[in-house]
């Protein structure tokens, strides 16, 4: 589904109108105006629920592999916030090619946000699948890729084996979706050129248009890399599954480290549980699949003391533009 210009046209002349009455309203209705705006604005954000996303995403993945639920479901199922406001509510699963298929939604009265994250086995070099959206009254941020498991910069033939077909989808929905901002040397590494990294204002429109998107955006994609899981060779070689596995380790230390969704739950649920959730379920591996710290991969962030650089992301390039081609080659170097 694509955007409407007429439903942009219809909601530019809409609060032309808007704009023009409230100029024209005597102080009392405008400050009812007003207040029924904020009151619409919140009501519709509170109508949005994230569990839909999660509910198509795993009857598609249902149509083409089994899922089996995780040994983690047990323990990470579902949580309050310390305030009793807000809740958070995981689900895992694993299948034969999967490593694990897991979501976190939050929702509270301020915010809504989903993980969603497909991780495969070692043994298949497949990129990871990556869905992160976080949504306020007023604006929402959104992630969506297909996080290459090796370096698609340097290395053209990784590339070419899992995102030349998906470049014409991705130019697609790079044309509805506009870049969302800086990101550094080092974060960019860690997206493929079909990301979509954007950030829009909240609105009934953009939600219905972000649902539809995830949909039309899901749906081929999954399509996709279940096929590339289903036809993936099993690697036997020993070396490249060990390659594999640090590079997946990697992937996970980087984000366990730098995720910025770190101060919402800490917020939320403490310092602690926190930690555990990030490291145990969100970014699960990072603590079992290597023996690499941070500092081991990311040696330009070490601090005196072995504490963290902050600065180590700021030092290097920043990329203000989408820095891919539509062919996807790399512009940063």
């Amino acid at each position: 589904m694509g955007f409407s210009v007429s439903s942009f046209s219809s909601s530019s002349s809409s609060s032309s109108s808007s704009f023009s009455l409230q100029h024209t309203l005597p102080p009392l209705l405008k400050r009812t105006a007003s207040s029924n705006r904020r009151v619409c604005i919140q009501s519709c954000f509170s109508s949005v629920s994230y569990h839909k996303f999660v509910d198509f995403a795993l009857d598609e993945t249902s149509l083409h592999t089994h899922l089996l639920s995780s040994p983690l479901q047990e323990k990470y199922s579902s949580m309050k916030s310390k305030d009793g406001k807000g809740v958070l509510n995981m689900l895992s699963f694993q299948a034969d090619k999967i490593r694990l298929l897991r979501s976190m939604t939050i929702e509270t009265e301020t915010m809504q946000v989903l993980d969603f994250t497909v991780f495969p086995k070692a043994e298949y070099d497949v990129p990871i699948f990556c869905a992160n959206f976080f949504s306020t009254a007023k604006t929402n941020i959104v992630v969506l890729d297909l996080n290459p498991l090796h370096d698609i910069i340097n290395q053209d033939d990784y590339k070419e084996k899992y995102f030349k077909s998906l470049m014409p989808l991705g130019l697609k929905y790079a044309e509805h979706f506009p870049w969302g901002g800086k990101l550094t040397s080092e974060s960019i590494t860690f997206f493929s050129p079909i990301v979509i990294w954007t950030k829009f204002t909240s609105s009934p429109q953009n939600y219905d248009i972000l649902y539809s998107a995830f949909r039309d955006y899901y749906k081929p994609w999954m399509q996709v890399w279940l096929e590339l899981i289903a036809t993936a060779v099993k690697e036997t070689d020993g070396y490249q599954i060990s390659h594999n596995l640090e590079a997946q380790h990697r992937y996970l230390t980087w984000r366990a480290e730098t995720d910025p969704g770190q101060g919402v739950l800490k917020k939320l649920i403490g310092d602690t549980l926190a930690k555990d959730l990030l490291r145990s379920f969100l970014f699960n591996g990072v603590d079992e699949l290597g023996s690499k710290t941070f500092n081991d991969y990311f040696p330009h962030y070490h601090g005196e003391e072995g504490t963290l650089n902050k600065k180590g992301g700021i030092a290097g390039k920043s990329f203000e533009n989408r820095p891919w081609d539509a062919s996807g080659k790399f512009l940063g170097q």
